[in-house]
C-alpha cells in the first residue's frame, strides 16, 4: 500500500522538488494533501498533475478562486482555506508523512500541529526551529514525532551525524557551508539595489529567502537551526564560504575525522534522504563526477564585518529567552522595507541589531508567547523606520 504524503508550501521550490520526487515512486508514495500561501492556479495546476486529495491556501480570500480552478480542470479535489486547515493538513492522521516547507513564521504553527500528531516531520521551514526553539522539540518528544531535516546543509549535517555515538556527538563539531550570495566579492555594500539583493549567482529562490542569502542571514538562521535540530552548543558550531556548493556540510570528531555529504546541489537528494531514510531511494538528481567538476572546491572564512548578520546568530543563542525569535522577526520585517525600498540594504543589519539589543522579552512558554515577540519584533522595527533612525 502506497504511503501518503501531505506537502505544504506545494507551489514553492521546495515543495516542487518533493513532488519531482514522488512522482519517481508510483505505487510506493501518494500525495494527499498540498497546501500553499495564496497561489490557487499554480496549486490547481499541482493537484491535477500529481491527483491530490485535497488542496489548501492559508489565504482565506483565494478560496474561491481555488475552487473555480479545481472545477475547471475537472477535479474532485477537496478545497479549504485558513490557517486551520493548513494545521489539519499537518496534522492529518491518514498522512505517513509531512513536508513542511512553507515560507517564513507563517510554517510554525504546522510545525507544532504536526509535533503534536506525532508526524514524521520533513522540515524545510528553518523558522519553526529558530522561534519554536526549545518549545518545538518538547512538541516533537510529547508527540512522538520524527523530525528530519530537509535544507541541504541540515540534512548533510545529519547523515554525517547518523553513525556517531551520544558520546561522540557530545564532542563533535558542525561545520556549516554557505555559498557567501552574490556579494561575495564585492567590498562595498553600500547602495545595493532591491534588484541585485534578489538576484543569487546561483540559485533561482524566492525574493526573501535571496535577500537573506545576500546578507548571509539565511545562514545565521541555520546556525540557530543546527543549533535544535542536533543539541549542538553554539559554540561549536562553524560557517565557512563554500562557493561551488558541492560539500553541503559535515562534523568533525574528536579523532580528527570529519563527515561530510558532498553531491550535485539539488534539493531532491535531502528530500529523497527524508521520505526514504533509514533507506535511500532514487531522487532524480545527478550524481556527481569528481571527475568532471569545473573548479575547484575552495573553503574560506566568512567576512564578519561585510555581513554582521552572520555574528547575530551566536549573539541571539547567547541572549536566550525570545531572542532568537526576535532576530527571525525583525529580519522579515526588515528585508520587506528593504524590498519595499523603505530602507537600505545596510539598513536591514542595522534594524536587526537594534531589535536585539532593544527587546528583551522573556522566554516563551507557549506558541501563543512566540507569536506575541514575533509581533512586538515586527512593531519595533516598524517604529525604527517610521521615526528614521533605520534608512
Amino acid at each position: 500500500m502506497a504511503k501518503k504524503i501531505n506537502i505544504l508550501g506545494a507551489t514553492g521550490s521546495i515543495g516542487r522538488s518533493a513532488l519531482d520526487v514522488v512522482s519517481r515512486h508510483p505505487g510506493e508514495w501518494q500525495v494527499g494533501v498540498l497546501a500553499a500561501g495564496s497561489r490557487a492556479e499554480e496549486l490547481a495546476a499541482a493537484c491535477e498533475a500529481c491527483g491530490a486529495e485535497a488542496a489548501v491556501l492559508a489565504d482565506e480570500s483565494k478560496l474561491p478562486e481555488l475552487q473555480a480552478a479545481l472545477k475547471e480542470r475537472g477535479l474532485s479535489t477537496r478545497a479549504a482555506a485558513g490557517e486551520a486547515a493548513c494545521c489539519e493538513a499537518a496534522s492529518d492522521p491518514e498522512a505517513d508523512a509531512v513536508l513542511l516547507a512553507a515560507s517564513g513564521a507563517a510554517g510554525l504553527p504546522q510545525a507544532f500541529a504536526a509535533a503534536k500528531a506525532g508526524k514524521r516531520m520533513l522540515l524545510a521551514n528553518k523558522e519553526s526551529v529558530v522561534c519554536g526553539g526549545a518549545l518545538l522539540q518538547q512538541a516533537i518528544r510529547e508527540g512522538g514525532a520524527e523530525l528530519l531535516p530537509v535544507d541541504s546543509e541540515h540534512s548533510a549535517i545529519f547523515q554525517s551525524l547518523a553513525a556517531a555515538t551520544p558520546a561522540q556527538r557530545e564532542k563533535a563539531v558542525i561545520w556549516l557551508t554557505c555559498s557567501g550570495g552574490p556579494f561575495l566579492r564585492r567590498m562595498d555594500l553600500t547602495g545595493v539595489t532591491v534588484e541585485e539583493a534578489s538576484t543569487h549567482p546561483r540559485w533561482k529562490m524566492g525574493r526573501k529567502i535571496t535577500v537573506d542569502s545576500a546578507t548571509l542571514m539565511n545562514k545565521a538562521l541555520e546556525v540557530i537551526e543546527a543549533r535544535w535540530l542536533f543539541d549542538i552548543p553554539p559554540e561549536r558550531i562553524r560557517v565557512v564560504i563554500h562557493p561551488q556548493s558541492i560539500l553541503h556540510s559535515g562534523v568533525a570528531f574528536e579523532d580528527g575525522a570529519v563527515m561530510a555529504e558532498l553531491g550535485v546541489p539539488d534539493m531532491r537528494t535531502p528530500i529523497a534522504v527524508a521520505m526514504a531514510w533509514p533507506e535511500r531511494t532514487e531522487s532524480g538528481a545527478a550524481a556527481l563526477d569528481f571527475t568532471k567538476l569545473k573548479e575547484p572546491l575552495t573553503f574560506e572564512a566568512p567576512d564578519l564585518e561585510r555581513f554582521p548578520q552572520l555574528k547575530l546568530a551566536w549573539e541571539a543563542l547567547e541572549a536566550g529567552d525570545s531572542a532568537t525569535i526576535v532576530l527571525n522577526a525583525a529580519n522579515e520585517a526588515a528585508v520587506a522595507a528593504f524590498l519595499d525600498r523603505k530602507i537600505s540594504f545596510l539598513g536591514i543589519g542595522r534594524a536587526c541589531r537594534e531589535a536585539l539589543s532593544g527587546l528583551v522579552l522573556p522566554a516563551p512558554k507557549s506558541l501563543s508567547d512566540i507569536y506575541a515577540a514575533d509581533r512586538e519584533a515586527r512593531s519595533f522595527v516598524d517604529s525604527l523606520i517610521r521615526s528614521g533612525r533605520i534608512s
